[in-house]
């Protein structure tokens, strides 16, 4: 009797060392005596001891810190630049078999891929064009990593970081662009000024008397404020004039 009770003792211990446990976020690579033996789901899993193994993978997406890596740009530029992958484990058995270590594989794989791809854009397309850039990176990853059961789905490029001096100059740059433009929209409005003005004296001189509304207007608006001189100023046709009949007044 000692002896079954000994035995079922034992049963239920190498029961419950053999029970494995699979969270709804994880799946099981199941090995017997070191073969595949396919997936476990999740649950409870028995795994027997010595002949068994199972290797637990987490499939929700992870986010790899891309650290800064030096890089030149197509146009001859150093710059550094950092990012972040997020990704996720689409075949647990492919991750395991595949690869040693994927986690160590994709943040590898991601530095050479960002390398490689600002080397192939200016650094204004770098500056600029950061979405498709990013775009372009995960489309390369993505690819080469599938055959790891890996799934990319997406790359921030974080940082462009470019040397002091360079900020310098791209500072001087972008100002003399504004004053540029700001000198070009100046012209614009001087341009359009001037035809305009041009126009309204065609206007006053084909008009009869519209020279001498715009006079009066004008000075209207000047006598409103009495803190305003007027000074008139009158041809020398109308002096003379004038002269002439204070000498016949005199006569």
């Amino acid at each position: 009797m000692h002896g079954f009770v000994t035995i079922i003792g034992v049963v239920i211990f190498i029961l419950l060392i053999s029970l494995k446990q699979i969270n709804q976020y994880e799946r099981g690579v199941m090995f017997t005596m070191g073969k595949f033996v396919g997936l476990k789901q999740p649950g409870w899993r028995i795994v027997i001891p010595v002949f068994q193994s199972m290797r637990k993978i987490d499939i929700r997406t992870k986010a790899v810190d891309v650290p800064d890596q030096e890089a030149i740009t197509k146009d001859n530029i150093p710059v550094r630049i950092n990012a972040v992958i997020y990704y996720r484990i689409s075949d647990a058995g492919k991750a395991v078999l595949e690869v040693e270590n994927f986690f160590w594989a994709m943040s590898q794989m991601a530095q050479t891929t960002m390398r490689n791809a600002v080397g192939e854009v200016t650094l204004d397309e770098l500056l600029q064009k950061r979405d498709a850039i990013s775009e372009r990176i995960q489309i390369v990853i993505d690819k080469a990593s599938d055959p790891w059961g890996v799934k990319v789905e997406s790359v921030e490029l974080k940082d462009v970081i470019i040397p002091e001096n360079l900020k310098r100059t791209i500072s001087k740059e972008a100002e003399a662009e504004r004053e540029k433009r700001a000198v070009i929209i100046k012209a614009d409005g001087d341009r359009i000024a001037a035809t305009n003005l041009a126009a309204a004296a065609k206007m006053l001189q084909t008009q009869p008397g519209a020279m001498h509304l715009r006079t009066l207007q004008a000075v209207n608006d000047l006598s409103s404020d009495q803190s305003n001189t007027t000074i008139w100023m009158l041809p020398i046709e109308v002096l003379e004039a004038a002269k002439a009949v204070g000498k016949l007044a005199q006569k």
